[in-house]
């Protein structure tokens, strides 16, 4: 596979990945569906997870990982990036989407470690409060369904944050594989070409070929030569030119 179209193939996935990195990052903040608690920790109250607000998905998963995609995309397109210099500089943007995907990826799963923020209690605390009581957990809420029911607004907020950073987790590692094998095609590309009409040296014509160009641009100067001494002398620049455009046209043909 040339590394051209090897970077069609990394970039078009780039796309939905960042979409749906995004897409997640926003309905995080507002869990059950709802705006009533993001409209609430606008005014200070906290109520939204604090990993939510780092807004991994919109600007790492998401920005950081889109405009990429669109350079690596051009790479693959004639007249355009598909050259040494646009492969060059797509290991460089290839570089920016691995931070952007690490850095989504981190987000994500401390979100995942950390748990919810949520209005709970236990039996352990029977007063309800807004915290995170999973974070001193190390994770060991997610196989455990019975601590869900501690949080008791959002409804099914557990479900709804573990749901949402895992798709941003496993968005963020195949982002940040298709950015690093981008980066090793991108030096390939930049040393050995990209298989596109630009990288090909043109053929040069044959020395066969050039020859007899020359003995048709001879036999024309005879023609015209013999036809000229037949004519009249009324019109011999007439001639002259002729026989000059019929040398030129007939070296252009070849």
């Amino acid at each position: 596979m040339c590394t051209g179209a090897c970077s069609k193939f990394i970039a078009v996935p780039l796309y939905p990945l960042a979409l749906v990195s995004i897409i997640c990052n926003i309905m995080l903040f507002f869990p059950d569906f709802t705006t009533d608690y993001a409209e609430i920790d606008r005014e200070g109250v906290n109520t939204i997870t604090q990993e939510v607000k780092y807004m991994g998905g919109v600007i790492g998963g998401g920005i950081m990982v889109l405009i990429p995609a669109i350079h690596i995309h051009l790479t693959s397109a004639d007249k355009c990036c598909a050259n040494r210099c646009g492969m060059f500089l797509s290991i460089g943007f290839a570089a920016i989407g691995v931070v952007g995907a690490l850095y989504s990826l981190s987000v994500a799963a401390v979100g995942l470690a950390n748990g919810p923020l949520c209005f709970w209690r236990n039996e352990e605390n029977p007063i309800p409060q807004w915290g995170t009581p999973f974070h001193n957990s190390t994770g060991s809420y997610l196989n455990d369904r019975e601590m869900w029911k501690w949080c008791v607004l959002p409804e099914n907020v557990v479900e709804f944050n573990v749901a949402l950073f895992s798709t941003l987790l496993v968005a963020a590692c195949v982002e940040l594989v298709l950015c690093c094998i981008q980066m090793v095609n991108g030096l390939f590309g930049c040393l050995c070409g990209t298989c596109s009409g630009e990288d090909v040296r043109p053929k040069q014509p044959s020395s066969i070929h050039t020859a007899h160009c020359k003995e048709i641009a001879k036999i024309f100067l005879l023609v015209q030569k013999g036809h000229h001494e037949r004519q009249s002398s009324i019109w011999p620049h007439l001639f002259v030119k002729t026989q000059y455009f019929s040398s030129a046209f007939a070296i252009l043909m070849c």
